[in-house]
């Protein structure tokens, strides 16, 4: 991934998007580019038309943060785009922003110890490690009964982003699954920003552009987003429909892994459901590849 190209496209794609009605300004006849012109945004962020074209050639390195407070102003980024805008200019400084070594290999390791008794302290919602690459790494008892149409029987590492591009069975366990895949393919987008010289994550990117014209095309938008928190509806084919909550926690003593808890309403239709998965789970017990090489082609699932 150049962090010049990505730079460029990146600052096109959010002009591109920002109409001149939105930023206050006269659209004017004769209008030959989608959202603002250079000038345009130039003269809304302060700076001069050449600066501003240099930026959005991909020169980012050495930009000062108030000048890309302006840009970011000027381009109405919200706060993930515009800490996406950062990260890129640090990533062009060689300054690690992500705060997580390179990594050369693409195996991933057992979860420490203490961190699967946490996982599996949680009892009445699903709980489980994900990490940049989209590899879900630990999960808790009710987490691998949820997951199993992910897990499956491929003695891998499941990965969520190749379970919603490649395998057939994603557009049914998730119901809105165009939201899913726009939602995915962002949280990638946005780590990318914060290493682009993450190999797992490039060979994760190259796969599934050739793989996937969906992937390529949400890709090629250049949207970022974070999880934080939020709602999502699944369709289990052992329980039928759930709507859980979800809150996302960043694992301090592993930079770029985050732990996911999604949860049911007390008391809803969905908070039964759970409870008759774990029941299930219970008796068809899922067992979770660790520690398995996570390249290699997709097959769909039994069903």
């Amino acid at each position: 991934m150049d962090n010049r190209s990505e730079v460029r496209e990146f600052l096109m794609s959010r002009r591109a998007k920002l109409t001149p009605d939105a930023a206050g300004l006269p659209a004017g006849p004769n209008r030959r580019v989608a959202g603002l012109r250079r000038t345009e945004v130039a003269t809304l962020a302060g700076v001069s038309v050449e600066y501003y074209s240099k930026l959005e050639r991909g020169t980012i390195a050495g930009a000062s943060a108030s000048v890309l407070d302006a840009i970011s102003r000027a381009l109405q980024l919200d706060e993930t785009e515009r800490a996406h805008l950062f990260d890129l200019a640090r990533a062009a400084d060689g300054i690690p922003s992500s705060g997580r070594p390179r990594r050369r290999g693409v195996k991933s390791t057992a979860p420490r110890p203490s961190l699967q008794w946490a996982l599996s302290a949680i009892t009445d919602g699903i709980a489980f490690v994900r990490d940049q690459h989209q590899d879900l790494l630990a999960t808790n008892a009710l987490g691998r009964a949820f997951y199993s149409p992910l897990i499956g029987d491929r003695g891998r590492t499941p990965n969520f982003a190749r379970f919603q591009f490649l395998d057939p069975a994603a557009k049914e366990f998730y119901p809105d699954w165009d939201l899913f895949a726009e939602m995915c393919v962002a949280i990638m987008r946005t780590e990318a920003g914060r290493d682009p010289h993450d190999k797992g994550l490039q060979d994760l990117v190259g796969e599934l552009s050739t793989r996937s014209d969906t992937f390529r095309r949400l890709w090629g938008a250049h949207d970022v987003r974070t999880h934080g928190s939020g709602t999502k509806r699944f369709h289990h084919p052992v329980v039928g429909e759930v709507t859980l909550a979800y809150e996302e926690l960043a694992i301090t003593a592993e930079p770029g892994q985050v732990l996911m808890i999604y949860t049911a309403e007390p008391g809803s239709p969905s908070a039964e459901r759970l409870r008759l998965l774990a029941s299930w789970g219970a008796d068809h017990p899922i067992e979770f590849p660790v520690g398995t090489e996570t390249a290699g082609p997709v097959t769909p699932h039994p069903r």
